[in-house]
This record gives C-alpha cells, structure tokens and sequence, in this order.
C-alpha cells in the first residue's frame, strides 16, 4: 500500500511495480492513448467547424475523453492487487461515470467557445477526473480500513492539470497537423495515467471487515462493462479516422480539381476576398486581366483593382456591402491595371456565409467588356444620330412648311402642349395644331388671339438675326423658351424647352443666397437691399425708419448646456416666429449666430413700441421649456435723427444695444448721440492699452495687510496702476474692463504675477503677495502653466503667492475651474475667493472649492457704522469662515470704528487706509516700521 513516509515518485514507482498487474495497467494506457487521440482529433475538428460545429465536435470529445479516462481508471483498478474479489457499489460507480463524462464535456465545449480560458478548463478537466477516481473508490467494498495523503492526491491533480493546460490548445490548433494531434494525445494519456498512479499511490488500506453494500457489481460484471466501453471507444477511434481520412482525401482531391480548374481559367478573372474585402486567392485570367502578379496583389484590398475616380465614390465598399445584404453584387466598371490603364469590365460578387449565417467572404468573377462596349456605344450613337431629331431630343421640336403646314414634330413636342397623334399629322394646318393646343394652353375659344399672337412672335424672330429664345409664360409656374430657325423653302423649324424647373431653381437659388438657411430670416445681403429700399422710400413719402440691432441673451448657455442642435432648434422657432409676425413694412434678418436685425417704416412712435413688443414676444414664444429661458437686448436707431446713411444706422443701432445688454433690466435701449464718443473713446483706450507695457506706463503699488490676532503683517496685496502719458492716473476700473474685452488681459495679468513675484524675493520677510486674477484671465487655457512660470523665473516660494479670484470667475464652467484650482493648490499657491458677499456668493462655492483664504468685499464694511443688515453680514461671513476653518479678511477698513467692529467679530486679517494706502514696493526700513 501507498505510504506517506515514502517520496511521492518513491510511491509511485511502488504503486506500478508492486500494487498493479503489469497486463491490465497496459492494457489501461492503451484504452487511455486511444480515447485520448480520439479527443485530439474531435477537437481538432472542433477548431476549424463553424459555431454551431463548435459544439457539436467538442461534446462529442468530452464524451470521448471522459469516458475514456473512467475505462481507464477501472481497468488499471482490476488490476490493483488488494482490489481482486472486491465489489463495486452500483450508484457511486455509475457516479464516477457520469462525473467524468460531465466535467469533460462541460470543460472542453466551454473552451472551444473561449480559448482564452484554457487554464480553468484543464483545472476543470482534473479536478472532474480526480472526482471521478476518488468517487469509484469510495464505491469498492474495501476489506479495510481506508487513509489518504493529502499530499500525493494534491499531486494527483495538480499535475495532470499542468500537462492538461498545453494539451487542450494545442489538440484544438492541430486539425491538419499529426504531430500537433499525437503531442496532445500524448500529454492527455500521461496526465489521466499519473492522476490515477498517484490517486492509488495515495491509498492506504488496514485490513479489516466491515458490512457490504447492499448493492454491488462483482468484478467479472465490472471488466464486461469496461471491455465494452473499451470497444466502443477504440471503434468509434478506428471509424472516426476512416471517415476523417476519407473525407479529407475527398475534399483535397476536390480542391485541387477546383483549384486547378479556377487557375487554368485565362479569359476570366476569379478572384477570392475575405470579410474585410481583401484578396486572398487570385487565379491566371486575373493576372491577365491586371497585369498583377499574386506576390503584388494577395493580401491588398479589392479597392486597388477600382479606378481612381470610383475609389473617390466609394464604389468598392459600396459594392461589398450591396453583396453582403443582397447576396450579390453585379455590375460594369472601369477597372485598373498594374500600369495605370483602365479598361471595361463586368464583375459578379457573391457574399459567402457559414451555415450559421456568419460572413466568410466573397467570391468575384470578372471578365473585360471594353470590345463588347465600344460596339454596343458606337451602336447607340448611330442610332442617336439618326433618331436625334425625333425621338431622343430633350426639346421639342416641328418642322414647318413654306404653306404653314406641319411636316413632323417628335414626342417630347407633342407632350409639351398635350397633343394627340393625330393632332400633329403631317399637313396639319398651323391654324388647326394653334386650336388642337400649340401655344394655346387657355382651350379653343382662345385661338383665335393666340394664334394672332404666334405669327406675331415668329415674324420678329424669323426677321431678327440673332434669333434669341422667346421665353413665353403660361401662368401657374409654366415657363416655356421657344426658338425659330428660318429654312431655305420659307418654312421653318421651331425648337421648345420647358423650363419651369430651371426657373423655380433659379428663384430657390436666388432665395437660398439672401436667406438664412437655418432659421428662413433674410440674410445680411438681404437686409441690406430692403434697408436701402426703405430709406429711399422715407425719403420719398417723408417718414422715419428705426433700425434695431438684437442680439440674444444667454444663447451660449443653451448651445453648452444642451448642445448645439438645442440651439439651432430655438433660432428655427425664433426665426418661425418672426416670419409669421412680421408686416409687409417691416424686415427681420438673421446676420449670424445669435445676432438679428431689423427695419421698420412708422409714421408714429406707437407703431415702432409695438414692432419691438412683437419681437420681444416672438423670441420669448418660441422658447418651449422654462430652462431654455433666454431674453434679448435690443438696440434701436432712428433714421434721420441717429444717422443718414445705413452703416451710420447700423452702428449705431449696435451701440445701443451693448448699451441695452449692459444694464441690467433693460431689454431695449435707443441710441443717444453719447454713446458715440463714449465707444469712441473705449476703442482709444483699448489702442493705448496694447502699448502700456512696452513704453512701462504700467506700475504695482502695495496695500499691506495686517493679521488682528497678533498685530503683525501679514502680506502685501499688489494693485495695479496705469500712468497714460496724456490722460494722466486711469482707475483700474476703467481700463481692466476694456483689457478684458480687447484680451490685452492675458499680457497685462502675465506681467503682474511675475513683478509681484519678482518684488516680493527681496522682501527680508517671508510675507504673502497677493494678486488679482481676472473672471477673463482665469479662463485662459495656460493660466497654471503662466503661474508655473512666473514661479520658477523668479524663484518666490510657492506658498507666497495668493491669487484671488471672484466667484464670477468661476461660475460659468465649474468643473474646469475646479479642476484648475486644484492644479494652482497642487504647487502649493494659496487661492483666495475676492468680494466674497456680492454677486453669486454660495455655500456651494466654498464647499466645492479649495480656498484658503475669504475676502469680505469692502462695502460692507463702510456701511457696517449705520447698517444692521451690514454688519449682519459681516457676522454671517465670519462664522462661516470659523466653522469651515478659513481664514477671513475683511477689505476697506478706513476708520478705527471699522477695526473696532471687526476685533468684536473675530476677523483674523483686514486691509485698508487705516493700515496703509497703496503704495511703491516696501523697503526693508518700511517693513520694520510697521511690524512696530
């Protein structure tokens, strides 16, 4: 018996030798070997079938496996000495069978439909062998005493999932390969064959007596049973390879035939495409065709074989894709050669498809009909030649004698003026062909004046030298060109064209130039045409003429926040909205993206009150759910009292309205003779502002701030200064709005973060320099990068620098700006929120992002002294500080009645004129001075 004091190969090799009768176990390795080969090949087969195959062959090689294993393991135990004389219980036998043959087939059909998972299906595979060995020792009726190693029955299935793990790939791969089949067989036997060894290896047996089961199988039965299985099982080997045998000569034998009929082919060319379209078989009639050899061509796409212009068109994935859906695809095309020629061929593509339905490729045959095409054009074009006249012309055409008689016409003449056949007879008199219809679409009681009219019209033509088309027109659309050609005998011939489509193109052309296409409005080529029209006609009938500029508010909320197609969908509605409100002496234009503009001839201050309330109202109807809620600001200028001349108007008319869109609660404005010198004077500054810094009319000025707990300075806030050479000290307040606008901002930003920084090295003590970023500023796409920068030229330790910020910065698009200020505190600067109290100030914003520091806004302060609500807020604003553990400095402090409010609060820093007025850079004497 096994012992677990011996070497686990040390057992082993005394579980052959000794505990096994050499015949049996031998003749259980060839049972093992031939239902093992009989699994490689299934599953060979299983490797190249199709899905519904797949299954089909990897069951059938469970069955085999398992079953062989479960002979396996019973002839090898017939063989185990002690178990001569030993009977089986009949339930855990069978057991032992069906756990074999389940866990097999389980293990192999899984890893077919995925082979990645090779390692679970061999794991699989041994522990439902090793359940079915140990399953079929528990049914023996063992006169004894049963032990186990726990160590050998570890091994016993721990290595034949090791040899199980390459078996099964490579038994899958190897459907043509024998060697590939006999190293899987191989492994396979070797691991069934070691997990019973060491399975028994692991057994130790003390003889004893117990009861016997009430249902047993003596050993006689026990080898009939396997003797049959073992039958089955090489029989079903020994079939398997016939057929397999037979049918794969069966199948070469036929490729070869076919193959070697398809390359003989010299007159057509067969051509073989896998799923993605490329090459993959090319027979002699191709390489005729082409010019391409299979070395050139194997592997391209079928796309190399199309012409230039049909690649452009996308012909060859529009073909593959008509043959996937239809099945085929047939067709003539110009194909192209290896030298560049083209020539005429007709092609039949056929999609190829397993029995499951799924894509294998395409088969093409092509053969070149550029002789058969040429004879059949030069066919056609003699036959156009000689019918042109009556048959094929896109004109109508008849021909008339010197007697004004009809001597033919053609069909397309005759469906013209809705003629019968024998309307138009030869010899019909033109009087008859005028009453029948011809240039007579009003009926007979008209042909008489039509008839009058015709001759007119053909004797100024007939006379007239150039002999121009006569474009006649009948009403309700119909347009007809009519030509005359004088003939030598006095007739004539009379050529016709119906160009009513030509007609309503030219007029949707002309519409589409001076409309908009998205909204229908006129266009600003439109718009202005009528505005020049209406100011001619006031000239006329003396009246006014206002020009209104629109532009919509909050547009580009509704273009972020629900797409652009959300926004073109309301400019569609606005732009409905208005066509259907306006009047015959109104004009409303879409000049682009949010911007409209409009024109009115009024007599009375009432008519144009009411135009402007009819656009306020139409905007805001055409809005169809409350979060897309948006208004427009309207800037009106009057014609002649705001300006003579349409550019004049029209600008105007924009001053007024960016005087509407900046103040709050006004949606209309009028123009007023101010607001031109004051944007006059804005554009001036903007100039100037560009130049500030190079000629360094720029300066920073330092506020100190000072800490209330200690009394101590804390940091220098630096402000910015504009000295302009003519007009002297410009407020901050004045041109960092223009800088913003003009985005002279970023520059001007760029240079005082690296002067603060730079000033704030020399300091002897290591204080704060705080810097204002601006809403326009903080948007910039480098903003960290600028910081980084300034930094590192300057050598300011990061924790220096405060940059403050207004929550208007950073409410437009939160996300990023959360995600900026996180990468400004990662580098260590402190991030201050500026104004805090004014504007959108919220809990959210603080709880949302990283401040280290809150700036109550001074106004609050200078009103605290006679303002409850004030000194209310300042409360407010400190306790929040206190309970979210940021720092609070109040802005502003003037007066010792201000410090004294903010000491009683519990304010932790404050800045103002009471501590210090802006100021040139501090020198070490200045900082010294005021820490005492």
């Amino acid at each position: 018996m096994g012992s677990t004091l011996l070497h686990p190969f040390s057992a082993l090799y005394t579980c052959i030798g000794s505990e096994h009768r050499t015949e049996l176990l031998a003749l259980a390795a060839l049972i093992c070997a031939t239902a093992s080969f009989t699994t490689a090949i299934l599953l060979g087969q299983a490797g190249s079938a199709s899905n519904i195959g797949k299954r089909n062959w990897s069951i059938m090689a469970g069955i085999s496996l398992g079953l062989g294993a479960w002979c396996t393991h019973y002839v090898a135990f017939i063989g185990f000495l002690p178990a001569q004389g030993v009977d089986s219980a009949a339930p855990l036998t069978l057991a032992s069978l069906m756990l074999a043959l389940l866990t097999c087939t389980m293990a192999l059909e899984g890893f077919v439909r995925a082979p990645s998972h090779r390692m679970l299906a061999s794991a699989i595979i041994a522990v439902g062998l090793g359940a079915m060995h140990y399953t079929g020792v528990s049914a023996l009726d063992m006169p004894g005493l049963i032990r186990w190693d726990s160590t050998l029955i570890a091994i016993s299935l721990i290595l034949p999932a090791t040899l199980l793990y390459p078996a099964i790939p490579m038994a899958l791969g190897a459907l043509n390969n024998y060697l590939r089949t006999a190293c899987a067989a191989i492994l396979t036997t070797i691991a069934i064959l070691l997990l019973h060894l060491f399975g028994m290896a692991a057994l130790t047996l003390t003889p004893s007596r117990g009861a016997a089961p009430t249902t047993t199988i003596s050993p006689t039965i026990l080898a009939l049973l396997i003797g049959a299985g073992s039958l089955a099982v090489f029989s079903f080997c020994i079939i398997l390879g016939l057929v397999r045998r037979q049918a794969d000569k069966a199948i070469d034998h036929s490729e070869r035939k076919f193959a070697g009929l398809v390359r003989a082919v010299a007159e057509y060319a067969i051509i073989l495409l896998d799923a993605q379209g490329r090459i993959c078989e090319w027979n002699t009639g191709a390489c005729n065709l082409t010019g391409y050899t299979q070395q050139d061509i194997i592997g391209m796409p079928l796309a190399r074989l199309f012409c230039i212009d049909d690649i452009a068109d996308d012909l060859p994935a529009l073909t593959l894709a008509h043959a996937r859906s239809h099945g085929t695809s047939s067709g003539e095309c110009l194909w192209r050669r290896r030298d560049g020629s083209t020539f005429w061929g007709h092609g039949t593509i056929q999609a190829t498809r397993a029995d499951d339905g799924e894509l294998l490729g395409y088969s093409m045959v092509m053969r070149d009909v550029s002789s058969f095409k040429q004879a059949r054009d030069l066919v056609a074009l003699t036959s156009v030649r000689l019918d042109t006249a009556l048959s094929n012309m896109h004109e109508g055409l008849c021909l008339f004698d010197a007697k004004h008689e009809l001597v033919l016409c053609n069909e397309r003449f005759r469906e013209f003026w809705g003629l019968a056949i024998e309307d138009t007879q030869a010899g019909t008199s033109l009087a008859a062909l005028v009453e029948a219809g011809f240039m007579n679409p009003d009926g007979k009681e008209h042909a008489v004046p039509a008839l009058l009219q015709y001759r007119q019209m053909l004797k100024e033509t007939l006379r007239s030298p150039a002999q121009v088309p006569i474009v006649v027109e009948f009403g309700k659309g119909k347009a007809i060109s009519v030509a005359h050609r004088p003939l030598s005998d006095g007739g004539w011939v009379m050529t016709c064209n119906d160009i009513s489509l030509q007609r309503q193109s030219e007029e949707r052309i002309k519409h589409m130039a001076l409309h908009d296409v998205l909204t229908g409005l006129p266009n600003r080529t439109r718009f202005i045409e009528r505005l020049e029209a209406k100011l001619a006609l006031a000239d006329q009938i003396d009246t006014r003429v206002a020009v209104i500029a629109i532009d919509l508010d909050r547009f580009k909320e509704i273009n972020d926040t629900q797409g652009h197609a959300a926004g073109d969908r309301l400019l569609q509605a606005i732009g409905a909205k208005l066509i259907q409100e306006s009047h015959e002496s109104e004009v409303v234009a879409r000049l682009g993206g949010d911007e409209f503009a409009a024109a009115k001839i009024f007599c009375d201050d009432s008519e144009l009150a009411m135009f402007i309330e009819r656009i306020q109202a139409c905007i805001k109807g055409a809005q169809d759910h409350p979060s897309t809620s948006i208004g427009a600001s309207l800037g009106v200028a009057i014609y002649p009292q705001d300006g003579l001349s349409r550019e004049v108007l029209l600008n105007n008319a924009d001053l007024a309205m960016y005087r509407a869109k900046a103040m709050r609660g006004e949606t209309a404005c009028y123009f007023e003779p101010g607001m031109d010198e004051i944007a006059r004077k804005r554009r001036e500054l903007a100039h100037d502002l560009r130049h500030a810094l190079d000629r360094g009319e720029m300066h920073l000025l330092y506020q100190p701030q000072r800490s209330l707990h200690s009394g101590d300075l804390s940091g220098y806030e630096a402000l910015l200064r504009w000295r302009h050479p003519r007009r002297g000290l410009v407020s901050p307040d004045e041109f960092i709005p223009v800088a913003e606008e003009s985005g002279a901002i970023f520059a001007i930003g760029e240079w005082v973060l690296r002067e603060a920084c730079r000033e704030a090295c020399r300091w002897s003590a290591p204080l704060k320099v705080a810097v204002n970023l601006s809403a326009v500023q903080f948007l910039q796409a480098d903003l960290v990068d600028v910081i980084h920068k300034a930094l590192v030229e300057t050598g300011l330790a990061a924790d220096r620098l405060e940059l403050e910020i207004t929550e208007t910065a950073i409410i437009a698009d939160k996300l990023r700006a959360l995600h900026c200020l996180r990468q400004i505190k990662a580098m260590g600067v402190n991030v201050a929120i500026d104004d805090f109290g004014t504007g959108y100030s919220s809990l959210d914003t603080l709880h949302s992002f990283p401040f280290d520091k809150i700036k109550i806004d001074k106004s609050f302060l200078i009103k605290s002294e006679n303002s409850p609500e004030a000194r209310a807020i300042i409360r407010a604003v400190l306790a929040l500080g206190k309970s979210l553990n940021i720092p609070v400095l109040a802005e502003g402090v003037e007066t010792e009645a201000h410090l004294i409010v903010l000491l009683a609060e519990g304010c932790d820093e404050a800045q103002g004129y009471f501590f210090g007025r802006p100021a040139q850079p501090p020198s070490q004497e200045t900082m010294q001075a005021v820490n005492s």
